[in-house]
């Protein structure tokens, strides 16, 4: 599996933005926690929430449920080192959550340009399985060592919800759904005995090839095997053969383009949203090559 981590650099110094590339110093043994945050905080809002496009395809500036996930993603990177800002993140997102403990896709955006139709056209109102799930989850994942953030209890209630959601599945949910439920799970097993049962239920709801379409989406838009268990060693590895493992590592591995950088398989709303997707995904794609121990740096 050839990846040239050089031209990964290139690439990104060339498109990605400031955070990306203190992603990916950190990952190649240069970075530094204090830039890495000192990017993050760009995009934080008085109130202790992330906007202003941390998720590219939302680039209202107010705080949303959806930039909260990369926000986790990026104190997660930054581990053993903590952040009170993380703690704050769970504070805004108790303020945001609905009574039955879910948060709602996105709250409404005070300015739509540039922002995909998704965001903008939802209801406040429902809690959303999806969002919930992947927030919850990249939080559970700072949660292994700061400990501020194991103990906000808005990480336990918006847990209960995606459990209590999970458990009520009774048919395959929109494949994003799928794929966040199962992420959620995998981190929920270390603090929540039945997400290990609840795992297992959706087994019959994740082909034997690791591959479902997402409905709505692009038509070569798919959840693959590393969207359901990135990580090696981890329950939601389980739901998977190695060998299909194995094969979408090579996959992912082969799909670095020319210019150094990975592409993405689903549309995007603006030219920078474009760029900034592809940043991120060649960030996300050597994290994930390297923690399955196929590149040294």
């Amino acid at each position: 599996m050839a990846v040239d981590l050089t031209a990964a650099g290139r690439f990104l110094t060339t498109h990605g933005r400031l955070l990306d590339r203190h992603r990916f110093r950190f990952l190649v043994g240069e970075g530094d926690p204090e830039p890495t945050l000192a990017a993050l905080a760009a995009y934080r809002n008085a109130d202790g929430g992330y906007g202003r496009g941390l998720e590219p395809d939302l680039r209202s500036p107010e705080s949303q449920p959806g930039p909260a996930l990369h926000a986790f993603e990026v104190f997660a990177d930054v581990a053993p080192v903590t952040s009170p800002h993380a703690t704050r993140l769970c504070d805004w997102l108790e303020s945001v959550t609905l009574p039955d403990g879910g948060l709602p896709f996105a709250l409404p955006t005070t300015d739509p340009t540039g922002c995909a139709p998704f965001w903008v056209q939802t209801d406040p109102h429902i809690s959303s399985l999806q969002i919930t799930a992947i927030v919850a989850a990249n939080a559970l994942e700072v949660a292994r060592h700061d400990a501020a953030v194991a103990g906000h209890p808005w990480l336990d209630r918006a847990s209960r919800y995606c459990l209590a959601a999970v458990r009520g599945l009774d048919t395959r949910p929109h494949a994003l759904v799928l794929a966040f439920a199962v992420r959620f799970l995998d981190v929920a097993c270390e603090r929540y005995p039945e997400a290990k049962q609840l795992l297992g239920r959706l087994r019959r709801f994740v082909p034997a090839d690791g591959l479902v379409h997402v409905d709505g989406g692009a038509d070569d838009e798919y959840m693959r095997p590393l969207d359901f268990a990135p990580m090696p060693g981890r329950p939601a590895r389980e739901l998977l053969d190695p060998d299909v493992v194995a094969a979408d590592l090579r996959r992912l591995a082969g799909e670095q383009q020319p210019d150094g950088g990975w592409r993405v398989d689903f549309h995007s709303y603006s030219p920078a949203a474009e760029l900034e997707w592809r940043g991120y995904t060649t960030v996300r794609a050597v994290q994930v090559l390297q923690r399955n121990g196929l590149l040294s740096v």
